[in-house]
């Protein structure tokens, strides 16, 4: 039986075992806890920090730290430490990361619609855009959780500021943990295909995949986990056979998110492509349900998926 586990878990028991053997790791967290959290909060207590409900001195508080030569990983629920700290994010961080070496990794719990019946102000639609926008800062998206607990030594070893996107809600494993998987290529395909292929990040992979099992035909499927500082070329050379390519993101579209990415490598191949955008709009949805329910709202669901794809294949 597949293991269903939040990433938050999963990278949190993770960095408690690493904390046990480095002791410049410190751990800050806005006035938000997790019963994972709870244990690595009382067997580190010089190292825990809570700032309180205020995202913006997180920021300040992580950079002091990383300036002194530690390993800072601030916590907080998506939307808000993305956009309420957003110009700490930026002079602190990316900027101060062109001189100095700074081993902040914000973790934002509640991608997309994770906190779906919250409405939009807990929504996180934007941060795929605003983080990708700065210069210096990686921003990982992953689809599940043993892709985070892979993360953990990529995220000690790489001293530079990053954005971690984790889904709120636990999911089923799509990575086997003994798999020797190359993150730093960026991404993973799941399954080659003919001529149409579709490239997803975060929950939304689970939905594409599940989307493509159902149709009776050959398409691929590429889980792209860094939307930045990726490796271009090798992206180019696994979508350089496809006629078209599908972006599914739950974020808004042709706002530099995971389909603008996808674009400009698209760009760079020589070949015509053609490129169909599936995500959110330029409109915030208010209705309350659940995620599938917001979904089959926006268009998302599995059912507008194969509807999609198989628009491509009957071509």
């Amino acid at each position: 039986m597949t293991a269903i586990k939040t990433m938050r878990d999963a990278f949190l028991d993770g960095l408690c075992d690493r904390m046990r053997d480095d002791g410049s790791i410190f751990f800050l967290s806005a006035d938000f806890g997790s019963p994972a959290l709870d244990k690595l909060r009382l067997t580190y207590k010089g190292r825990f920090i809570n700032v309180g409900i205020a995202e913006q001195n997180l920021i300040n508080v992580a950079t002091g730290l990383a300036l002194e030569g530690c390993t800072v990983y601030a916590y907080a629920i998506a939307p808000f430490i993305s956009m309420r700290a957003y110009e700490q994010i930026r002079n602190n961080l990316s900027v101060m990361s062109e001189f100095y070496s700074l081993n902040v990794n914000m973790i934002g719990v509640g991608a997309g619609l994770s906190y779906d019946v919250s409405g939009p102000t807990h929504h996180c639609l934007e941060d795929i855009s605003v983080m990708r926008t700065l210069p210096n800062i990686d921003v990982f998206s992953p689809s599940d959780w043993a892709l985070c607990d892979k993360y953990i030594d990529y995220s000690i070893e790489n001293r530079h500021p990053k954005y971690l996107r984790f889904d709120g809600k636990p999911h089923p494993m799509i990575y086997d943990k003994s798999m020797n998987l190359d993150i730093k290529k960026g991404f993973h395909v799941l399954q080659k295909g003919d001529k149409t292929c579709v490239v997803a990040t975060g929950y939304m992979t689970h939905t594409a995949l599940k989307a493509i099992k159902s149709i009776d035909a050959c398409v691929g499927l590429i889980d792209m986990f860094f939307l930045s500082r990726y490796d271009e070329q090798a992206l180019i050379s696994a979508l350089s056979s496809y006629e078209t390519i599908i972006t599914i993101e739950e974020g808004f579209i042709d706002k530099a998110g995971l389909d603008s990415a996808v674009s400009h490598l698209i760009g760079k191949m020589p070949h015509d492509c053609k490129l169909i955008r599936m995500g959110f709009k330029d409109k915030y949805v208010f209705d309350l349900g659940s995620r599938d329910y917001l979904h089959e709202l926006t268009g998302l669901s599995q059912t507008d998926i194969i509807k999609t794809i198989q628009t491509t294949i009957e071509k």
